[in-house]
């Protein structure tokens, strides 16, 4: 390769960056579910469904993209990254569309937003930060970061468009097609989704073989530096350890408290600011909820760079303790502080901004413990936590929820979900102080 090349290379890899950025912010839309959830409860609305059934359609997407996320890691080293994130982007807008144009039962909505469109999030989501990574072996730490925060931010684009920007989709688009609102949103949303990731997925091709950034060499290992390479289990030899399931555990607690307020914060809000007093229609306490949503959306993608450089800084252990400790203590007052405006925005935020640091943290842990050799294959199966917290978190939320609403219990039916969720970050933290990277390979 020609050093005019090899500058060109260097100059175009932004561009990467661009077509990752492009890629996350439509694969967000996962976290955006709640801005449709009060149109699919509404007692008087098309649909009818129970919060718990929301909240399993949400819980599905969550754990298919999960599972298929380990599938997409090994295909996309096997036939490239270019066709699994075109592949990616095919199956969610098919999702999508298919869910606006069928999904007025419970069942076809579960089908083509929680099955098909989490399995197309799945497959496309391993591609740009495998891609970044390659192309940024000089700013691992930052470029991962920007990658996986397009996920976050990509959520408050889509809860501000469907909810309140230029009127608000799901009010603008109702009728559309002769489609109720939620189902026309779905059908545009498909739209954007396949022509975003397919025109992202053009740029995601790896770089040359034995490609270095000019003027980059690659850093001397020693025996203090985090993830030196010094051990690489292989998949079978992790799985061996007692380091994996710990790791595995801590992640899940710490994930299903973000993911269970992702879930349900637009119905809390409403319910909290109504029961409280502080808004005085169901109108304005959507509103607020609205914006608590979109604001926990940014700090989720902040929170993923700021953790991750925090990591650097500190270590990851310490990192992910704090983090933890943090987000069990919000969720155990989270229920006391939502019942204003101001404090339901701001326990969205730290919510968030811990939630999102789980996506910086546990990558670089799972390197630090197992090596870097196989990280991409390792950390699919690291990552199955969250799939099981996007089950147990939403699920837990929905149930009480529905069993409030039967028995009359009201805006109580919150608490115990809540607590439930602090519980279980801190004992993560708790985990986090003691777990130590295992010092030889396994059988």
């Amino acid at each position: 390769m020609s050093a005019e090349s090899a500058e060109q290379n260097v100059m175009n890899r932004w561009i990467i960056v661009v077509a990752a950025i492009l890629i996350q912010l439509s694969l967000g839309a996962i976290y955006a579910w709640s801005v449709f959830t009060p149109d699919l409860v509404a007692e008087d609305g098309v649909y009818q469904f129970t919060s718990t059934q929301t909240q399993i359609i949400f819980s599905a997407g969550l754990a298919v993209f999960a599972v298929v996320m380990v599938a997409a890691g090994r295909m996309q080293a096997k036939i490239g990254p270019r066709p699994i994130a075109a592949l990616g982007g095919l199956v969610l807008g098919a999702g999508y569309v298919l869910g606006g144009f069928l999904g007025k039962t419970f069942a076809a909505q579960l089908i083509c937003i929680g099955f098909i469109g989490g399995a197309g999030i799945g497959l496309a989501y391993v591609v740009p930060i495998a891609v970044c990574v390659k192309w940024f072996p000089d700013m691992k730490g930052l470029i991962t970061g920007l990658a996986v925060a397009g996920f976050g931010f990509g959520a408050t684009l889509w809860v501000k468009l469907g909810g309140s920007w230029f009127g608000g989709l799901l009010h603008v688009c109702d009728g559309m097609m002769g489609l109720p609102g939620v189902q026309a949103v779905f059908v545009i949303y498909g739209i954007v989704f396949l022509v975003s990731v397919l025109l992202g997925s053009i740029f995601m091709v790896n770089p040359p073989a034995g490609y270095k950034p000019r003027g980059w060499e690659p850093p001397a290992a020693t025996e203090h530096s985090a993830a030196t390479g010094a051990v690489d289990f292989t998949e079978g030899q992790m799985l061996g350890t007692p380091q994996f399931y710990m790791l595995w555990l801590i992640f899940a607690c710490s994930a299903m408290a973000g993911l269970m307020v992702i879930g349900c914060i637009k119905l809390f809000g409403i319910d909290a600011l109504q029961a409280s007093g502080a808004a005085e229609s169901k109108d304005l306490a959507s509103a607020t909820a609205g914006t608590a949503m979109a604001l926990y959306a940014i700090l989720n993608g902040l929170g993923r760079i700021i953790w991750g450089k925090v990591s650097d800084t500190i270590g990851r252990k310490p990192a992910i303790f704090i983090m933890c400790a943090l987000q069990g203590v919000m969720m155990l007052v989270f229920f006391k502080i939502g019942a204003t405006s101001a404090g339901l925005i701001i326990g969205a935020c730290v919510i968030g901004f811990n939630f999102g640091g789980n996506f910086a943290l546990f990558p670089a842990a799972t390197a630090d413990f197992f090596g870097n050799a196989n990280v991409g294959k390792n950390y699919g199966y690291v990552f199955l936590a969250y799939g099981v917290a996007g089950i147990v978190g939403p699920q837990i939320a929905g149930i009480f929820k529905d069993r409030a609403l039967a028995s009359g219990a009201g805006v109580g039916a919150w608490s115990t979900p809540f607590i439930i969720a602090g519980i279980a970050c801190l004992a993560g933290a708790a985990l986090a102080l003691i777990i130590k990277p295992p010092k030889a390979k396994t059988a």
